[in-house]
This record gives C-alpha cells, sequence and structure tokens, in this order.
C-alpha cells in the first residue's frame, strides 16, 4: 500500500548548526536506507511557507491568496511517498525520519485504485 509522509515543522524554530548538520546527516541516511529497502519512491523538500500561494475557486471566481492554506504553527515542510506492506509498517518509517524527533509527520494512505 502507498502513503503519503507529510514531513511538517515550525519553520520559526531554528537549529544550532550543529543540530543542522546532524539532521542533514541523518536524513540522508534514513533516505539511503528506506531506498536500499525499497520503501521510499520519491521525496522532495518544499519551499517554506513564505513562497506558499492558495487557491480556491467560488462561484465561478479564481480566489488567490499568499501563503499556506492552514494557518498553523507547523507547516508541511517536504513529503516523501512509500510504499508498504501495511499501516504498522508505515508507522515505522515514519518513526525513524530525522524529522519526527522535533516536529511531526504525518502519515496518510492513497486511495486503492479499482
Amino acid at each position: 500500500m502507498k502513503y503519503m509522509l507529510m514531513i511538517c515543522r515550525d519553520e520559526s524554530v531554528a537549529l544550532t548548526p550543529e543540530q543542522g548538520a546532524d539532521m542533514g546527516r541523518s536524513t540522508d541516511a534514513w533516505i539511503g536506507e528506506m531506498e536500499r529497502r525499497g520503501v521510499r519512491l520519491l521525496g522532495q523538500r518544499l519551499r517554506p511557507v513564505a513562497d506558499a500561494t492558495t487557491v480556491r475557486v467560488r462561484d465561478g471566481e479564481t480566489l488567490v491568496a499568499d501563503g499556506p492554506f492552514a494557518e498553523t504553527k507547523e507547516q508541511i515542510g517536504g513529503f516523501d511517498l512509500i510504499e508498504c506492506a501495511d499501516l504498522d509498517d508505515a508507522i515505522e518509517v515514519a518513526a525513524a525520519h530525522p524529522v519526527a524527533r522535533y516536529g511531526t509527520i504525518e502519515v496518510r494512505p492513497f486511495w486503492e485504485e479499482g
């Protein structure tokens, strides 16, 4: 089954240079391990919420606003598309992600085709 991991964190929380370096190494190691296991299909970091644009159509009118859809403390900073046997495996993969130590990983299954 395919799952989307939404990597969420508070952009206002700054990491120390040491924490940033560790996060980079840890994330690279996590990506390498998940790709070796054949679990990670795709992933990418996202630009900051300051670069987000929200689009809505109401009564035929396109409404465009700067910023994210939801104004929350934590924002989606990236995503990973994974394929696991079940939700328990997906949770194990998410818990191993380095951002889970200081942010949140939302695990959401895709609708099954057919």
